[in-house]
């Protein structure tokens, strides 16, 4: 059998991770063959995960391009994927999440009748316009999929609701939470060493990532401002970490706002392993990123979403993330909130993390090989 995994961003790397190193364990005691093809429609960030994890793609389609949009994304994976197909001939190809890439190349598997399997299948906010256009994105591969791995027993109603058949759905944890058990116990890489040297021991630090097309111009404006009121308030008391994204939505303005405020410390991307070893130092996470918000409530770190809405309900309901948008005032108040109040952050620091045991993997790849497989129940305690 043979399987093809495709990909373009560093989460969708950091989530396959583990399930490329299962599918290659694998191949040594069965008739398995694994074909990695990497769309880099985010070139560096995607090559520091690779490089993390010793994955050498078998093709990689170099599509990135400086502020590209979402259409242009999509007509390059389709275009150049359609070769790949031809070549290789996959009996599957899997892919994970809900980007430009994940759709395209569900449509390009589909026009070459090769069966999809979509990891993280069935998160939904139900507004097509929030996430911006991962909502779509998710929609178009559950449409295309023959197996939906689904994370938690909610993505699983989700896709039940959608007269997806049961026996086609496997519920199986979140792979991230295998990438972040392994990415926990390395060392902290020196660069991060050096940041925390930098601070006094009693600073609490906080972790911002905001990123996200839905919050370009204002919303990501009214974040840079609530950002420098928590600063200012808090002047020695803490610092804020914000590792900002390339892109010149997000780079300009925020270090236009930013970058002359005390105790904000603007940073380029970090790699993988440095964002573990940032969100287990942080006392508490802002961000609009999916995936942090499953990540660091397995740390033990209170999440507040940067959005309006969330397709990770779970983490709100088990009490691990609090949604706050984009309002200055709201955001300013919870973050206080949680640096002043100390029942209140224990209460979120030490809550249920819903997302996995770490054999996420291990269940993904049995599935495909047609093994039988003990589903996640979705009961797990935060890592210590």
């Amino acid at each position: 059998m043979k399987v093809l995994i495709v990909f373009g961003t560093r989460p969708e790397a950091i989530k396959l991770a583990p399930v490329i190193h299962e599918l290659h364990r694998r191949s040594a005691d069965t008739n398995l063959q694994t074909v990695i093809c990497v769309t880099a429609q985010h070139r560096q960030m995607l090559d520091q995960v690779l490089q993390i994890f010793h994955i050498q793609p078998d093709y990689d389609l170099n599509l990135m391009e400086e502020n590209q949009t979402p259409t242009q994304v999509a007509s390059a994976v389709l275009a150049h994927l359609e070769f790949v197909l031809q070549q290789e001939q996959p009996d599957w190809v899997c892919v994970q999440g809900d980007t430009t890439t994940v759709a395209a190349a569900c449509l390009a598997a589909f026009y070459a009748q090769v069966k999809v399997g979509h990891i993280e299948a069935g998160l939904r906010t139900y507004d097509k316009w929030h996430p911006f256009p991962e909502e779509i994105n998710r929609r178009i591969a559950s449409v295309v999929a023959d197996l939906h791995f689904a994370p938690t027993q909610r993505a699983r109603q989700n896709l039940l609701k959608e007269n997806i058949l049961s026996d086609r759905i496997i519920v199986t944890g979140n792979p991230v939470i295998d990438a972040l058990h392994w990415a926990a116990h390395q060392p902290c890489p020196p660069e991060m060493e050096q940041l925390w040297r930098a601070g006094e021991p009693s600073v609490r630090y906080i972790l911002v990532t905001a990123h996200r097309r839905e919050n370009f111009g204002k919303p990501l404006e009214n974040i840079c401002l609530a950002l420098k009121d928590i600063a200012l308030y808090y002047k020695g008391e803490v610092r804020i970490v914000y590792p900002v994204h390339l892109n010149p939505n997000v780079w300009q303005p925020v270090h236009q706002m930013l970058s002359q405020v005390p105790n904000v410390i603007l940073i380029p991307p970090v790699d993988y392993l440095s964002m573990v070893h940032l969100m287990k130092r942080s006392y508490l996470v802002l961000t609009d990123s999916g995936g942090i918000q499953e990540e660091a409530p397995g740390l033990g770190k209170p999440v507040l979403v940067l959005r309006e809405v969330t397709e990770r309900p779970e983490a709100v309901e088990a009490g691990t993330v609090r949604i706050v948008g984009t309002d200055r005032e709201r955001i300013v108040a919870e973050t206080i909130r949680l640096l002043s109040d100390e029942a209140t952050y224990r209460e979120m620091a030490h809550a249920v993390n819903p997302y996995g045991d770490g054999r996420a993997a291990h269940r993904i790849v049995a599935a495909l090989l047609g093994e039988s497989v003990e589903e996640w129940s979705g009961s797990l305690a935060r890592m210590e």
